[in-house]
Formats: C-alpha cells, structure tokens, sequence
C-alpha cells in the first residue's frame, strides 16, 4: 500500500458570491461590509491541511474495492465506473473556525452565520483546488452521499490516519471535528489510448 500523503494547499481566495450562498444571503452594501471585516478576521486562523492516498480500484457490480477498504454502493460503483484509481481524501480548514463561530454566535448572529458560510466555503475551495491537480479527474462522492454509507468515513478515517495526519476526528455520530472538513473520494479516469 503507497503512504498516506499530507498536504497544504492554498486555494484561490475566497468567492464572496459563494460564501454568501452558503449564508443563504444577498450582498447589500451591510452585509458587504460585514462580510469583508469577517474575511479578515478569518484569514490568519484558517489551516488548509489535507491527507490522501491515491489507489487501485477495481468494481464488481456495487462492490467497489479500494484494496485497502471495499463497500457495497451502486451509487459509488456507477460514479467510479471508468476509474482505474481513486484517491481517497479528507480535508479541513482546522478547528479555529469553529471556535470563531462558537464566540461570534454569543455576540452576533450575523457574524456566526457568515463565519460558518466563510468556513464552507474555504474547505470546498480546498477540495476543489486538490481535485484540479489530476489530469483526468472525476467529480468527487462523499460517504453519505446516494446509497454510500455515511459509516464509511470510519474506514477511510482508518486509512487515512485523520486524527495524527490533519488533526481531524470522527464522533462516534460520524460527524467530523473540526466541522468545516470534507472526506471524499476522486475518482481518476483511466486514459484513453
């Protein structure tokens, strides 16, 4: 089996249209403001930290087998078809986020709401920025996504090594710590010849 990887990366700066997206807002020229103090308040804390590991993976009907872990998901099976290798990855802008939105929603819940969408958007940014680094990409599936268990994160926790390599653990409610982190897997299309 190759070594799990870890990296930074630094993706483009962030898409104030997104961010407000997630927020689920309109840019006025209030909310505008705000959000540029809170895009400068969040700079210095954010960690973009990421582990992989890039494998063989080979489909039997709705078995997909990554050599190191398999799971029984049409939905994967489908999306990896094609696929001669996959990465498996998790990634995180780290736990000072959280903090920030934990402080900020004892003070203004503007601010939390925009935090927690600056967050989204960081780790999204993160993963998109990874995942344009290979050649001949598929779109990423994320365990919880279709009919592949969400459960499957703890296998891929278990690869990966999450909590010594980024920093990131998993509850046992399988939700992530810290909460603006993605696992995920990346198809890689075989090349045609």
């Amino acid at each position: 089996m190759s070594a799990v990887l870890t990296r930074m990366i630094t993706p483009l700066p962030p898409n104030a249209a997104e961010v407000m997206r997630y927020a689920r807002g309109k840019p006025d020229g209030l909310t505008g403001a705000l959000l540029e103090e809170c895009l400068s308040e969040i700079a210095p804390v954010l960690r973009y930290r990421l582990c992989y590991l890039e494998i063989p993976v080979k489909i039997v009907q709705t078995k997909v087998d990554f050599s190191v872990a398999s799971v029984e998901s049409a939905g994967l099976a489908d999306h990896l078809s094609g696929c001669g290798r996959a990465v498996l990855f998790c990634a995180t802008v780290g736990a000072q986020v959280d903090r920030m939105i934990a402080r900020a929603s004892l003070i203004s819940a503007a601010k939390a709401l925009l935090f927690d969408a600056i967050g989204t958007e960081r780790v999204e940014a993160l993963c998109d920025a990874f995942c344009a680094e290979y050649t001949l990409p598929h779109r990423r599936f994320s365990p919880g996504y279709g009919d592949l268990p969400l459960d499957f994160q703890r296998e891929m926790f278990r690869v990966l090594d999450c909590p010594r390599k980024i920093g990131v653990s998993l509850g046992e409610n399988l939700l992530m710590r810290p909460t603006k982190s993605v696992s995920a897997i990346l198809g890689i299309r075989k090349e045609r010849t």
